[in-house]
């Protein structure tokens, strides 16, 4: 993996293709592969290849630029495909992509062959997959490993240069993972599809003292235990941690480079946080379940990949999220593990009343340990220098805002030594006094929150006006209150489908055609349709009434105790009253 890199067979595959649609088949050619034509037969599923005289003259002809996979649902399979994509940049000499829009192609010519229920499923499933694929963040490269760290993928064997990329991927950042079933079973059919990661990347030409280098920001965002922010929390019994995403900041300059990887994940025990109409759920810790198990798995498995952990856990050291900052410490304290390091640091207790300055106390205290775990870097000539032996890991509630806000500012320390150490900044020289290259990598780090928050929480971050700026603005405050008012509309009314989409989409969820009765047909009782419609009225009357004679304050008045009545009864039942995904098994979520 050094800056000369062989070229195996995979990196045939394509930047753009073509699909030609009959009745009976698919016909997919890639450019660049002038012998195969990727065969889908719509009736049998069988896939094969062919060559491209095989392809009829007859049928339907479109571009494309890559396949996602394929699907079961209730009318049958589709075929996933991306219809356009916008360019990122070159990460050593290979594009990486975004995709940006895609399309679903039928097996099956009709739905006539459902019923009036199944064809209202079959368009539930369809739109939940499309909501899926318009969540920003979908990136993919035809002839480079994205889901690797430049770290691994220096210590690689010559057998693992020579896979196909589906088959070296790190399947913990494969979206498409599930969808690529039926090819992953044929591995002559492995040049015609890629893995596609879901999350972040920028990558930006930078210059300081007159040296150009590359800066690159990842954020591989885990398909294990995904969700969204209310329905997963914690970890499975796989120790799987909700909200998991890796974000390697990497830096090349004369051939070399350098990166640095953090992580994010949910506090790794069985709590949840199910929404109920509050404005805060209070967290529930499990009381039944064996947290120690799942915790062991969890960190075995983090300390392999990547080395020592430090744990930075920022949650509130008072009120509902104090039992689960004394969780979490207790849980390491059982561990006895010299290769796990606990801190807690209370974010909004340190930085109340706007001072942001006394992030610096965190920031220093960690220092010695950022100093001992290092970070990735090869030469020129492509030898590794120095590797990077362990990882900060930080949470907050979400692992989205305060966690972003303290990534930050380790990854600038950390790209403090690495710039000096590559000669682009001079000895005494710091990366703040650089203006145009600091405005470059605050506003990064801030679409970087951003982005992982809109795919977790359904809004933007907050905070990022620190982020952006380096102080906390009057207007920040407003936009966070803006933001944290979308949020709570999304996690109470419309999440459950958005997990619902995230488990079709990812394979949690199969949809069998057979099945004559799907969840998504399971009604709510008919109280909790009527109670709200009931406190609507109530209030409208309420409203209409108060501004008539004052000979309607009776009427007033009962028609204001039956709306706080009515409200009452939502409130304290408000776990029915929220919309919960339908696809799922309950423990599942719990």
């Amino acid at each position: 993996s050094g800056v000369a890199e062989t070229v195996p067979w995979w990196s045939m595959a394509w930047l753009l293709a073509c699909y030609h649609v009959t009745s009976e088949k698919f016909y997919i050619e890639a450019c660049g592969d002038a012998n195969d034509v990727l065969v889908i037969d719509r009736v049998s599923m069988e896939m094969t290849l062919a060559g491209f005289r095989d392809i009829p003259l007859s049928g339907v002809t479109k571009s494309i630029c890559g396949i996602m996979g394929t699907i079961r649902l209730v009318a049958g399979m589709y075929l996933i495909v991306i219809i356009k994509k916008r360019k990122v940049g070159n990460l050593f000499g290979h594009t990486v992509w975004k995709a940006v829009e895609f399309d679903l192609l039928s097996y099956k010519k009709t739905v006539l062959h459902l019923t009036e229920n199944q064809m209202q499923d079959n368009k539930t499933f369809l739109s939940m997959i499309t909501s899926v694929l318009n969540t920003d963040g979908f990136y993919f490269c035809t002839d480079y490993d994205l889901t690797h760290t430049q770290q691994r993928l220096a210590n690689t064997s010559p057998d693992f240069q020579e896979m196909s990329l589906l088959e070296r991927a790190d399947q913990r950042f494969v979206w498409n993972g599930s969808l690529l079933r039926d090819f992953l079973a044929q591995p002559e059919l492995h040049k015609f599809v890629f893995p596609v990661i879901h999350g972040f990347i920028m990558m930006k030409p930078c210059s300081i003292n007159g040296k150009i280098f590359e800066w690159i920001l990842i954020s591989r965002r885990s398909c294990f235990r995904a969700g969204v922010r209310y329905y997963v929390r914690g970890i499975d019994s796989e120790g799987h941690a909700a909200n998991f995403v890796e974000t390697e900041q990497i830096v090349q300059y004369s051939n070399g480079r350098a990166s640095f990887v953090q992580t994010r994940g949910s506090m790794p025990f069985f709590w949840s946080q199910r929404p109920n109409l509050k404005y805060k759920p209070k967290p529930q810790i499990s009381s039944t379940t064996n947290h120690l198990d799942g915790f062991q798995r969890h960190f075995d498995s983090q300390v392999l990949i990547y080395g020592k952990q430090v744990i930075l856990n920022l949650v509130n050291q008072k009120g509902s999220e104090l039992p689960l900052e004394q969780t979490f410490a207790k849980l390491v304290n059982s561990m006895e593990s010299g290769m796990i390091k606990y801190i807690a640091f209370d974010f909004h207790k340190e930085c109340s009343k706007m001072r942001w300055h006394r992030l610096q106390l965190l920031v220093d205290a960690v220092a010695e340990m950022q100093d001992e775990f290092g970070y990735f870097m090869l030469s020129s000539d492509g030898k590794v220098v120095v590797q990077q032996t362990g990882v900060f890991r930080s949470n907050c509630m979400d692992c989205l805002d305060r966690t972003n806000v303290v990534q930050s500012l380790l990854a600038r320390r950390a790209l403090q030594s690495q710039l000096q150490r590559m000669g682009v900044l001079h000895v005494g020289q710091k990366i703040e006094e650089q203006a145009e290259f600091e405005k470059i990598y605050k506003n990064a780090w801030a679409d970087n929150a951003n982005a992982c928050a809109k795919q977790y929480a359904g809004t933007g971050a907050l905070k990022t006006d620190f982020t952006r700026t380096g102080r906390r603005t009057q207007w920040g405050l407003v936009m966070d209150g803006w933001n944290s008012m979308i949020r709570y509309y999304k996690n109470n009314f419309s999440d459950g489908f958005r997990q619902d989409s995230i488990d079709l989409f990812l394979g949690n969820y199969s949809v069998d055609e057979m099945e004559i009765l799907t969840p998504l047909q399971l009604q709510k009782d008919w109280k909790f349709l009527t109670l709200p419609i009931i406190m609507l009225v109530a209030f409208s009357m309420c409203i209409i009434l108060t501004c008539m004679t004052a000979e309607t304050v009776a009427y007033v008045l009962f028609w204001a105790v039956a709306g706080v009545v009515t409200a009452t009864v939502i409130l304290l039942n408000g776990k029915e009253f929220v919309n919960v995904p339908k696809l799922v098994q309950k423990e599942k979520m719990d």
